[in-house]
């Protein structure tokens, strides 16, 4: 067993049940049903990691936990790709980096993808910089794993059911083992 999975599940159990940012459903809960989104899409193993661990930023940023409502971005994002690093490679940890950017370049590219988000996810869009510009839109498509993160962007947007029956975490410690950098099994 991995000391970082174990890590990990801690923080997951640990902070996790925190309300999930004006949502229906907890930090975990949410997480969850995005990577049941993933797998029920046959994802690979790296993309439904990513699905699972795409929030993980809100369990270790240092900011306070009611910052949103204060009009400050966490950058969540930035803090789970970072942390996670220590354990995953890019395949895992770019998607999650570019997940809030994938809200923005969706809203730019399809206008209607603003009607797809929930009132916490909207007023968390403004936060994070609205609508990405033409231009930003078309240097994010540009990136690598741009596509992967729009796609967890979108099992994202339906990860928010009250009472969502999911697969536990343990249930995913095999898969996160298995995309684990070679120096952390």
């Amino acid at each position: 067993m991995s000391i970082v999975i174990d890590e990990i599940a801690t923080l997951f159990h640990d902070k996790g049940n925190q309300a999930y940012l004006g949502e229906q459903v907890s930090i975990a809960e949410h997480m969850l049903q995005t990577a049941q989104a993933a797998e029920r899409a046959r994802a690979s193993s790296a993309l439904t990691v990513v699905a699972l661990l795409h929030d993980f930023g809100h369990l270790v940023h240092v900011m306070a936990d009611d910052s949103a409502d204060h009009g400050v971005d966490t950058v969540h994002e930035q803090a789970g790709a970072e942390w996670l690093s220590r354990a995953f490679g890019p395949d895992v940890t770019e998607p999650i980096r570019l997940h809030v950017a994938a809200k923005r370049y969706l809203c730019a590219k399809y206008p209607t993808y603003l009607d797809v988000l929930s009132p916490a996810s909207v007023h968390s869009l403004m936060l994070q910089g609205g609508p990405f510009s033409a231009d930003n839109a078309a240097a994010f498509a540009a990136l690598p794993h741009a596509a992967e993160a729009v796609q967890v962007r979108r099992w994202d947007d339906i990860g928010k059911v009250a009472g969502e029956p999911t697969p536990s975490f343990d249930d995913y410690r095999p898969l996160l083992e298995s995309c684990l950098r070679p120096t952390h099994t």
